[in-house]
């Protein structure tokens, strides 16, 4: 977890107090004394970029909810968790600064160990969004989503409780505030995947058993495959400094007392909304860099990054049981003339084509990859040769007929060799991946001199 702490207040006595706080917990805080600094520092500085704002709305220069629309109308400072500080109630500061980004706003005097457990509970949020995006495919991110005060999409916001009444005066008090769809869930329902997977965020009703049965459900709510990135938000308690420290440690998201304004309810609502789908979006684009760093992006089928290690760990259980492995190399004919004769729209429609018919040809759990251009290989777990060959007759045939449809309209016959190898575990050479890789492609090479459109094998070097 990171701990840059960029902490902005006009006071030197307030920044120098917080400083001690945040250096005590073994935070880096870096002192800013009004909006502008607070802009140079967060947006145009790389070498002291926050990982946290904690600011006072009331600065000289700016008010708090122009700094903050400032910062968030910036891609870089557009995710950077703020915290706004006010002294006593303020409803309107709250109110502005909420609609204008803020993650939470904090009246003044705060309790250190509530303070803390806040900044560790955005700040782990933070590091996971920051590990996940270090994981997206270099050049295939797409730019970030823009800052929406108002969600342009709605979503779903559970109210949780045991009673419905209170929930049911709650929808009514937010349904002027809010866009969003309003349901009612009792604490089973909420863990119910199918029920709770529809739901954005979870808003926690603290009755019946009281403050243990709400954190037991948060608890629950953040375990759980089906509601683990839903975001919580614990209501209706008036919170201990110890109770509000654990609820963020357990986490949830956000913490609202009984007397909560619903504007305040709903602007706190619809905040967690906008985070959700900020770490929904990232993600979306993490899973979508995987898959294009261990697929082909034309044909949709593993590549080879992805082909060797599986084929390792084919050859590793194949060692333990004691049960030879094939491995085809396949490699189109004349593929060249494809492209010459009648353009590389043609050619890459042919390796589409010859992809799925590939793929059709094959049993559950054999591997298929384009490990070239117009290469593909294939692997078969507990396979001998008699059964590896008349797979590899099949795919011949599956590929030749009937001929594949190009873009133009007119019908191409295309054809391919195909080079095999059986692991030879008891005796001879291929015992290892590499070996039978190279005799599958010195079978192929064979395959070509003897005429193409043909299987040619190789068992054993020895």
């Amino acid at each position: 977890m990171s701990g840059r702490i960029l902490v902005v207040d006009d006071l030197a006595v307030n920044r120098i107090l917080l400083q001690a706080r945040l250096t005590e917990a073994r935070y880096d805080p870096i002192p800013a004394a009004d909006g502008a600094e607070c802009l140079r520092l967060a947006l145009v500085d790389p070498e002291r970029r926050p990982d946290l704002i904690l600011m006072t709305l009331d600065l000289p220069d700016m008010p708090g909810d122009e700094l903050l629309r400032r910062l968030r109308a910036d891609a870089v400072g557009r995710d950077i968790p703020v915290i706004g500080l006010v002294t006593g109630t303020a409803p309107d500061a709250r109110l502005r600064a909420l609609a204008a980004g803020a993650d939470d706003v904090i009246a003044r005097p705060v309790a250190d160990r509530v303070l803390l457990a806040r900044l560790r509970n955005l700040l782990r949020a933070r590091g996971d969004l920051a590990t996940e995006a270090g994981l997206a495919v270099p050049g295939l991110a797409e730019a970030a989503a823009p800052f929406e005060p108002a969600p342009a999409m709605v979503g779903t916001i559970a109210l949780v409780t045991e009673t419905p009444e209170p929930a049911q005066r709650l929808c009514q008090s937010l349904a002027p505030h809010l866009r969003d769809r309003l349901v009612l869930l009792t604490p089973d329902q909420a863990l119910d995947q199918a029920a709770a997977g529809m739901a954005d965020v979870f808003a926690v009703l603290a009755c019946g058993e009281g403050t243990a049965g709400a954190l037991r459900l948060v608890s629950d709510l953040k375990s759980r495959l089906a509601t683990r990135h839903a975001a919580v938000c614990l209501l209706g308690l008036s919170p201990s400094e110890e109770t509000a420290a654990m609820a963020f440690d357990l986490g949830v998201d956000d913490l609202a007392g009984p007397d909560i304004a619903s504007e305040e309810l709903a602007l706190r609502l619809r905040g967690l909304l906008r985070r959700k789908r900020s770490r929904d979006r990232q993600r979306v684009r993490v899973q979508d860099g995987l898959r294009l760093a261990l697929h082909d992006p034309l044909t949709g089928l593993y590549n080879r990054r992805h082909a060797v290690p599986h084929l390792r760990a084919m050859a590793g259980q194949a060692a333990e049981s004691g049960r030879d492995f094939a491995v085809m190399v396949i490699d189109l004919d004349r593929f060249k003339t494809v492209n010459d004769q009648h353009g590389h729209a043609a050619g890459d429609a042919v390796l589409v084509e010859i992809g799925q018919r590939l793929s059709r040809g094959l049993r559950d759990g054999d591997l298929l990859a384009r490990i070239g251009g117009e290469e593909f290989l294939v692997a078969l777990p507990d396979t001998s040769l008699a059964e590896a060959r008349a797979i590899a007759e099949r795919l011949c045939h599956l590929v030749k007929t009937p001929p594949i449809r190009l873009p133009s309209g007119r019908g191409l016959r295309v054809t391919v060799s195909i080079g095999v190898a059986v692991s030879d575990l008891g005796a001879g050479s291929l015992t290892t991946v590499d070996a039978v890789v190279e005799a599958a492609d010195q079978a192929l090479l064979a395959a070509k001199g003897a005429g193409r459109n043909q299987v040619t094998s190789c068992q054993s070097a020895a």
